[in-house]
């Protein structure tokens, strides 16, 4: 079992930047490929980001390829997600996830935090 808690969200305007951290505990989340996802209201919950264990491979959605970057620190049991250049469009709830592959599926995770709410104003 492993428990998430996400941290960081806000409103900000458009061009600007966030970070988001997600902290593990109970086991340890170097046992986990680590991801983000995101559900905009009326909408599915879509893929962000995710990143393997030893952070030696990372998967990107094509929506945030080149303005997002994903990180761990196995030390601490945290994910980080820095987002730059942010849109409108990137205002959703923000989810971290804690799986055993590099999936883009919400069933391909086991583990869920409770999200947090990121806005983008134009």
């Amino acid at each position: 079992q492993v428990q998430l808690v996400e941290s960081g969200g806000g409103l900000v305007q458009a061009g600007g930047s966030l970070r988001l951290s997600c902290a593990a505990s109970g086991r340890t989340s170097r046992s986990y490929v680590m991801a983000w996802f995101r559900q905009a209201p009326g909408k599915e919950r879509e893929f962000v980001v995710a990143i393997s264990r030893n952070s030696g491979y990372t998967r990107y959605a094509d929506s945030v390829k080149g303005r997002f970057t994903i990180s761990r620190d196995n030390a601490k049991n945290t994910v980080s997600l820095l987002m730059n250049s942010l849109k409108p469009e990137d205002t959703a709830v923000y989810y971290c996830a804690a799986g055993t592959s590099v999936g883009a599926t919400p069933p391909e995770y086991d583990y869920w935090g409770q999200g947090t709410q990121v806005t983008v104003s134009s």
